[in-house]
């Protein structure tokens, strides 16, 4: 069986979103969720990172995260991907409950729906890369071996 999963609102998986509320303190701040940790990090060491952190909702820092009148990091291809894990890993590191969840999943495929996303989801099609599921098997992966 494979696990999709897309929004936070989906009553068994949506914790495996990036806009799921489990905050946690990472560099000695306070993020809401994973999606305002992450966008936020495409602006290190500028007051933009502070803005992106410091909104209400995951929704407002992905679209201030996705702008692009200011630069991004250069080196932002090449740590996105090391970013998102550290991240989500905090994430089910510090929320037993939805870690109980992740690893209640076994060895299953587990893909984010996104149909709109080809790099982090399936996409429209499926063909996207997943590299949020990959991820989060990933996590599962590193969760269980410190378990």
């Amino acid at each position: 069986m494979t696990i999709y999963f897309y929004t936070d609102r989906e009553p068994l998986y949506g914790c495996f979103s990036n806009f799921s509320k489990h905050g946690f303190v990472m560099d000695k701040l306070w993020w809401n969720t994973t999606e305002h940790y992450f966008q936020a990090q495409k602006f290190i060491n500028t007051p933009y990172l502070e803005q992106i952190r410091s909104v209400n909702t995951p929704n407002d820092a992905a679209k201030m995260g996705r702008k692009r009148t200011l630069p991004l990091r250069p080196d932002w291809e090449s740590v996105k991907d090391e970013i998102m894990l550290r991240a989500v890993l905090c994430k089910f590191q510090i929320h037993i409950d939805i870690r109980e969840i992740l690893l209640g999943t076994g060895d299953e495929e587990i893909i984010e729906n996104a149909p709109n996303d080809y790099y982090w989801g399936c996409g429209k099609d499926g063909t996207g890369k997943n590299q949020l599921g990959l991820t989060l098997m990933q996590v599962r992966g590193i969760l269980r071996e410190n378990s």
